[in-house]
């Protein structure tokens, strides 16, 4: 197939385009490199830089057609700053994404596998979370992608576009050619690992009074090779769900005690950390369900063990001390 990858250049993004381009798809990038990094888009991937919300840069994307699916990655995905700056989030997640959209149409582009998010759901009412679950946002970050998702049941309905969207919490670990390099890195799992090479101050871990088994927060860590393999997975069914919304998830979840305690078992070094007080509306408890894709897709994670995520990411990160720098 002929695809377009948009946030190509980015962490999940750049994996998606890695592990489509080895199965034999041809694909293009579109990034702005804003956050994204020109190293991460893979050799042979042609890269337009620009954003999705700009008609010439598309123009320029879809001269490189005709594709046969659009894999939508492009997005302001920082939750806190999304709670502060929502206009950011409304106009990269929402306005750019309709335009995307758009574009296709006049295209006759009619698949889209769209990367959305499980922040829709916002404050758990029930763990494992699946996808019958209340969607109640708590951050403008959220809103937005769940405000896209209502674009694409609307599209469907009038246009016929088929589109399967994934709902996840934290991608983790590493390819042996791409990994994480953020320049404000907000992720647990590299900035443990920084902190534990002396890149970073003593981590702050927020929060040790919460009703989890250590006292520190659990969340749902997803190797992001198995989060790229479920967005090619639903490339081949795309025509038959029409448009479908699912969870990626690990169902177990780790609290952030025990990915301290991985890095430290995984490195052979002490994690320096230092506690801090809760953070405003951070849920004790975040894990998605993931029977609804299984059951539809035959997906089910291959990188369940914590430990090898960590390894993966630890690779990485050694092998690219300063980033897609070196």
């Amino acid at each position: 197939m002929k695809l377009l990858v948009t946030g190509g250049a980015g962490y999940i993004g750049s994996v998606v385009a890695e592990l489509a381009r080895d199965a034999g798809h041809d694909v293009v990038v579109i990034d702005d490199l804003r956050s994204g990094n020109r190293a991460a888009v893979p050799d042979g991937c042609p890269l337009v830089v620009g954003s999705v919300g700009d008609p010439s840069a598309l123009e320029q994307c879809f001269t490189l057609g005709p594709y046969d699916a659009v894999l939508h990655l492009a997005a302001e995905a920082a939750i806190e700053a999304s709670v502060t700056n929502p206009s950011v989030y409304f106009q990269a997640n929402l306005t750019d994404g309709l335009t995307l959209l758009d574009t296709m149409r006049a295209h006759g582009v009619q698949r889209m596998v769209f990367s959305s998010t499980a922040a829709i759901y916002g404050e758990p009412q029930r763990v494992p979370i699946d996808e019958g679950h209340p969607q109640q946002p708590i951050n403008a970050y959220g809103e937005s992608k769940l405000m896209f998702e209502t674009c694409l049941r609307w599209y469907h309905r009038a246009y016929g576009l088929r589109s399967v969207s994934f709902r996840y919490f934290n991608a983790a670990g590493a390819t042996d050619a791409r990994g994480e390099d953020r320049r404000d890195e907000t992720h647990l799992l590299p900035l443990v690992l920084d902190a534990a090479a002396g890149r970073r101050p003593p981590l702050q871990v927020f929060g040790l009074d919460y009703q989890t088994p250590d006292g520190t927060c659990v969340r749902d860590y997803v190797h992001v090779v198995d989060i790229a393999r479920a967005h090619l997975v639903a490339l081949g069914r795309v025509d038959d769900l029409g448009c479908t919304f699912l969870n990626i998830g690990s169902e177990s979840g780790h609290s952030v005690r025990q990915v301290i305690d991985t890095v430290e078992s995984v490195l052979a070094r002490p994690v320096p950390w230092v506690p801090a007080a809760r953070r405003a509306g951070d849920p004790a408890t975040l894990v998605a369900s993931a029977s609804r894709l299984r059951e539809q897709l035959g997906w089910s994670p291959a990188h369940t063990d914590l430990r090898v995520i960590v390894e993966s990411a630890w690779t990485w990160r050694e092998r690219h001390p300063l980033g897609y720098l070196r």
